[in-house]
Parts: structure tokens; C-alpha cells; sequence
């Protein structure tokens, strides 16, 4: 049977926007970045991004093309049994990411709820993190949402790659830039706003520690989609001739755009309203009601970004859906609608106790995280670099020929990926990896 490919290049390239973009840049990145003090972890973070994380966004989509299979497939037919192992690794990593991933998807659809019924909109602090707090911190509520973001991600991956992952990405990615636009536009006119914007762009060189570094390639491949094989995936349907290095420099370009943007519509408002930059996870949800509040026709803003906020999220969800799926579908040959039917159940009773560690298993932690951080540190710290590392070496060292080939670059570029793939990309995240073990 031959290979399901895009409908089109621009399909494409917003459908793999849709899968780095998502609530990696919109949700992640700001409170991570405030975690970091701002400016220098930005500047540390898209110096990551266009280097490594580029150049294994351009190996993964490239080894997916030529092997036209997913992860594990892939691995071994370019290079061995051996290195199967990688493809695994990145299944479990997509397993972990989308198990906690979905739990986060659903505050969407609760926010989403909220917003409709004018809760979402509020110039209250205390306000806003009672209900924040009441809401995750509640043991069936988040669960009820966390299922019917796995079911609304079920559907769009049952539907299949053009009917379902294509048009969602093509629909939903303009739309999504237009309403940030809107939403940046009175962030940056509330008082006291040029101070967060000052946070957020002003590096303070004096922060810049090891893991600081961690965190920033956790972001990158976080936010990039590489290191778990989403990329791979979506590089098997891909026909040979897409430029896939134009294609790979789109993609990076909207997912940075959209980070910087997330930035701009949050930091203004935390800073203008008094809010903690360092709020955690929740820091996308307790500011942008704040700023609905100041806004004409606030609650309707409201409603359309939390709705695009969980559209964009599931564009992110179904890749990670579909790396998973494609491994039981290509190696045993499985029926697409009962394989991510099974995949979308495990995946919901494993984000369980991700959901429950905002409530009953709060106080319950391992190593001082709790399941929910957890979750996201293995996966994003040691899974997805481990997997970024597997890459890295199989693209430079077993399947180079295949690889350069693939991509069509003149000498001087092909050198430098080469040395890249072969010695930089893994020495300089295992040493960070390491280091911070």
C-alpha cells in the first residue's frame, strides 16, 4: 500500500508549525523564561534553537522521508538494529510528553468553559488564582477536561494525515497569529508595561548557569518537537520534492515567532497588574484574564483565545498522537482507528496522577518533584536530549550518504551539519546532560 503524503507544502510546514507551536510556546515558554530571569535565557534559548535544534529538526524530517516509516522503523532500516532503540526512546518520550500534555490541553477546555461564563475575566489576582487553584487542584474536573482533550486528539489522528493533521494546521495557525497580534497590541498599552518587556528582553548575563543551559535545551527540543521522533513522523509522508531545509527554516521561524510573541502578550501584563513571573505552569492562565478585563468586548476575546489556545494545543497533541501510533501501525501492521483508540486510553490513565499532583498527590513527590513535574523534567530534560543525542549520531556517523542526499545543500553547509551531527550536537548535550545529573 502505498505511503499517505501531504496534500501540499504549505500543508506541510503549517502542520508541523501546528506540532512545535502549540502550548510548548504559548503555554511553557514564558513561565519557564521567567523562571530564568528573561533576557539571557531568551538569547541562550534561540541560540540552542537555531543551531541544534534546527539542525535535528532537519536529520529527523530528512531520516523520515528517505525511510518513509516511523521512529523505530526508521532507526533500524538507516542504520541498524541496534539503534532501533532510539526510535523507542523517542516513543516513550512522546508517551510521557503527551500524557501530562493532555492534562495541560484540558485546562484549555476548562478555561475555555470559564471563559464563556465570565469567570476568565477578572483584574483580581487573588481572584484569579483561587480559581486557578480550585480548578486544577480539584480531583474530577481537570480529569473530565483531560479526557476530552485525549478524545478531540483521538479524532483529529483517527481522521488521518490529510483529512485531519494537514487541515487542522492549515485552519487554525494563521488564525492563531492574528489574535496574538491583537491580544500583544493592548499588552504592551497597559501601565507599568514597558518594565515587562524590559524583564523579558534585557539579559542579565550574571544568571546564566549550567542549569539554566538544561532548561533552555529542554525548551528547544520541547518546543522544536525533536528528540521524541514527531518530526520523523511527519517526514515519512512527506514527498521528495519539498525542500526540506526551506521547509525546516519555516517551521523553526514560526515556532521562535510565536515563543517571542507569547512572551510580548504575557511579561506586560504580569508586570503591569503586579503578577508573579514566576508563577509556574499557571502563568499563561492567571495573566491573559487580566488582561481581557482592560479589554472592549473582553469576555468575546476570551473565549476566542482560550478556543484557539486548545486548538493550538491539539495541533501539538496529535503529532505526538501520531509518533506513537505510527510505531504499532508500520511494525505490525495495525488498523489506524483501534491502535490510537488503545493509545489515546493509556495515555489518559497515565496523566492521571499528572492531573492529581495539583491536588490529593501534592504532597506526594519523588526526588522533590511532584508526577507532574516529574513527567515533564524526564521527559524533557533526559528523554527528548537522550533522543536528540541518538539522532544526532545516526544522521551523522550511519546514515550520512542517506542524509545529505536528502537535504541538497552545497558543500560548506553540508561540512558544517556534518561536524555538527558527528561531534557538537552530541558532546555538547551529553556534557549538559551529565552535568546536570
Amino acid at each position: 500500500m502505498a505511503r499517505t503524503q501531504w496534500g501540499s507544502r504549505l500543508g506541510f510546514i503549517l502542520a508541523a508549525a501546528g506540532a512545535t507551536v502549540g502550548l510548548g510556546s504559548i503555554w511553557k515558554f514564558p513561565f519557564v523564561t521567567a523562571t530564568n530571569g528573561g533576557g539571557a535565557f531568551l538569547a541562550l534559548y534561540l541560540a540552542i534553537t537555531f543551531t541544534l535544534g534546527l539542525a535535528l529538526l532537519l536529520a529527523e524530517t530528512a531520516l523520515g522521508r528517505a525511510a518513509g516509516c516511523g521512529a523505530v522503523g526508521a532507526f533500524r532500516k538507516l542504520a541498524g538494529p541496534r539503534w532501533s532503540a532510539v526510535g523507542y526512546i523517542g516513543v516513550l518520550a512522546g508517551f510521557l510528553v503527551l500524557s501530562f500534555y493532555s492534562v495541560v490541553g484540558g485546562w484549555t477546555i476548562g478555561y475555555l468553559w470559564f471563559a464563556l461564563t465570565g469567570q476568565a475575566i477578572s483584574s483580581d489576582p487573588k481572584a484569579l488564582g483561587a480559581l486557578f487553584g480550585g480548578y486544577v487542584g480539584d480531583p474530577i474536573a481537570p480529569l473530565v477536561t483531560h479526557a476530552l482533550f485525549a478524545g478531540l486528539t483521538l479524532a483529529v489522528v483517527m481522521a488521518g494525515v490529510q483529512r485531519g493533521i494537514e487541515r487542522a494546521g492549515k485552519l487554525l495557525m494563521p488564525v492563531l497569529f492574528i489574535l496574538m497580534l491583537v491580544l500583544i497590541a493592548r499588552s504592551l498599552t497597559l501601565p507599568n508595561a514597558a518594565a515587562g518587556v524590559a524583564a523579558y528582553l534585557t539579559p542579565d548575563w550574571s544568571r546564566v548557569t549550567p542549569a539554566m543551559a538544561v532548561d533552555a535545551l529542554g525548551l528547544a527540543f520541547f518546543s522544536l518537537s525533536v528528540g521524541a521522533g514527531c518530526m520523523l513522523a511527519y517526514g515519512s509522508y512527506l514527498p521528495k520534492d519539498t525542500r526540506l531545509v526551506n521547509a525546516g527554516l519555516w517551521i523553526t521561524v514560526l515556532t521562535v515567532l510565536t515563543s517571542i510573541l507569547a512572551g510580548l502578550m504575557i511579561f506586560p501584563a504580569v508586570y503591569a497588574f503586579g503578577l508573579d513571573p514566576a508563577a509556574g505552569p499557571g502563568l499563561t492562565y492567571l495573566t491573559m484574564p487580566v488582561v481581557f478585563d482592560h479589554l472592549p468586548f473582553g469576555q468575546v476575546f476570551a473565549v476566542a483565545f482560550f478556543a484557539l489556545l486548545l486548538l493550538a494545543a491539539l495541533t501539538s497533541s496529535v503529532s505526538l498522537l501520531e509518533l506513537i501510533a505510527i510505531f504499532p501501525i508500520d511494525e505490525f501492521q495495525l488498523p489506524r482507528k483501534k491502535v490510537t483508540m488503545v493509545i489515546a486510553g493509556l495515555v489518559f490513565l497515565a496523566g492521571i496522577p499528572a492531573s492529581l499532583s495539583f491536588g490529593l498527590l501534592a504532597d506526594y513527590k519523588i526526588a522533590g518533584r511532584t508526577v507532574f513535574e516529574l513527567m515533564d523534567y524526564t521527559a524533557s530534560n533526559v528523554l527528548l536530549p537522550l533522543g536528540g543525542i541518538g539522532t544526532a549520531l545516526v544522521a551523522g556517523w550511519k546514515a550520512w550518504p542517506v542524509l545529505r542526499e536528502e537535504l541538497g545543500i552545497g558543500p560548506r553547509r553540508t561540512l558544517a551539519l556534518k561536524l555538527m551531527y558527528r561531534f557538537a550536537a552530541p558532546v555538547l548535550v551529553g556534557f549538559i546532560l551529565v552535568h546536570n545529573l
